[in-house]
């Protein structure tokens, strides 16, 4: 796969304009990731001040690994790209990475791009190009950060409150925020993949709320189902992450990615994506994806479903945690609802674009009523990376005897 730059063959893609919105949610992004580490670092802190440092441990564990990763694939990203927009040289950034500053410094540069094309009364398709190349990075490094720590440290935080049988306010209002903040930056980086598609299919308010709540739903359950049997089985509980993590490595090897510019570097990304399906659904290749998924939701519940059975026959009768039956019920509940929304969500409301099989990116067949790439008189850079995850989550092989339902083809890419 190319790196990063402007398509070659067939029309060039265009960009969507950056917009103040945009800025915006780009500085509370900023702002949001320095909070969360100062709030890493202090509930690291508190804990070993309270004498329970391998708690203090596993937190800053989880947030070196998340750290370490992300600054690999910023400077990795900044490699292989053909597009050079005053970057320093190649020593300053790899003590810029180094010194785990990647990420910020990244964020950094897309507030000043934007800032200078919101500024402008007519900004160059260049620039509003390149302010969304830097945005689609910066999702695609939170969605990581989300689920190398914030994840990890959401389920550790839940594990320690089953623990300990009591729940601070603080922490409650953690756990809180922590489910709604996975569940953003799934929607965050469905918006960047939207990005690449017409106008008219960008992420609507009806589609965002049901994106939103389907992920919320189904993360819940399984984080919680995490925990429960961390609290049982604390020494286990790494060997089971290391089996299921196993699994879903070799499944997406099978599946053949081809998502970095090196292939040494392509065992890392799968390596991340393995921990990204230990929690939730992310699909890696494109085409048709519904039995995919059904084998990996399947797989998923029973595994749930097993790890909450052995909390549950090692702790009958439920006496001292009988508040918990009524969560396991909801659980239950937010785990249909789920799937149910997830559904109605890819039955009605996803975009899907057809191509024929052995069709290059550029060589995509549109028609009424289906989704359609941009594309423009002039070119713009292109984050390939993103756009072929776009491709992956968007596009359908063109089949004989396919059915159209509602503007999106019948046999839903889930």
């Amino acid at each position: 796969m190319a790196g990063s730059g402007h398509g070659s063959g067939g029309p060039p893609l265009s960009s969507p304009h950056y917009r103040y919105l945009d800025l915006l949610f780009a500085l509370l992004g900023a702002a949001a990731f320095l909070a969360d580490l100062l709030a890493d670092l202090w509930v690291a802190s508190s804990y070993m001040q309270a004498g329970h440092c391998l708690w203090g441990g596993l937190v800053l564990a989880l947030l070196c690994l998340s750290s370490l990763v992300m600054q690999f694939f910023s400077w990795a990203w900044y490699q292989t790209d053909d597009i050079e927009q005053d970057l320093p040289s190649g020593c300053c950034l790899a003590l810029v990475h180094l010194l785990q500053l990647g990420y910020l410094y990244r964020c950094f540069r897309m507030l000043r791009v934007g800032w200078r094309v919101c500024r402008a009364e007519t900004a160059p398709q260049q620039e509003q190009g390149y302010a969304v190349f830097l945005s689609h990075d910066i999702s695609m490094l939170r969605l990581f950060e989300t689920f190398l720590e914030s994840t990890p440290q959401l389920t550790l935080a839940l594990s320690i409150v089953l623990h300990t049988n009591k729940v601070e306010l603080f922490q409650g209002l953690g756990i809180c925020t922590a489910f709604l903040c996975v569940a953003w930056s799934l929607l965050d980086y469905h918006q960047s993949l939207r990005c690449f598609l017409l106008d008219k299919h960008e992420l609507g308010l009806l589609s965002s709320t049901i994106y939103f709540l389907w992920n919320f739903l189904l993360i819940c359950p399984r984080v919680l189902a995490v925990a429960l049997f961390a609290t049982l089985f604390p020494c286990y509980i790494g060997l089971h992450f290391l089996g299921i993590w196993a699994a879903m490595l070799l499944w997406v090897w099978l599946q053949g990615t081809a998502f970095m510019e090196c292939p040494r570097w392509e065992w890392l990304y799968r390596a991340t994506v393995a921990v990204i399906l230990y929690f939730c659904w992310f699909n890696v290749v494109k085409g048709q994806t519904r039995q995919r998924s059904a084998i990996y939701h399947g797989f998923i519940l029973v595994d749930s479903m097993l790890l909450v059975g052995s909390w549950l026959w090692y702790n009958a009768p439920l006496r001292e945690r009988s508040y918990l039956l009524p969560v396991l019920l909801a659980a239950l509940v937010c785990s249909v609802l789920g799937l149910l929304l997830r559904i109605t969500y890819y039955k009605w409301l996803h975009p899907t674009l057809q191509t024929r099989c052995q069709a290059s990116y550029d060589e995509v067949d549109t028609a009424e009523g289906l989704a359609g790439f941009r594309a423009g008189p002039a070119p713009a850079p292109v984050n390939r990376r993103m756009y072929q995850l776009s491709q992956n989550h968007f596009l359908v092989s063109l089949q004989a005897g396919q059915n159209w339902g509602n503007g999106v083809l019948d046999d839903m890419s889930l």
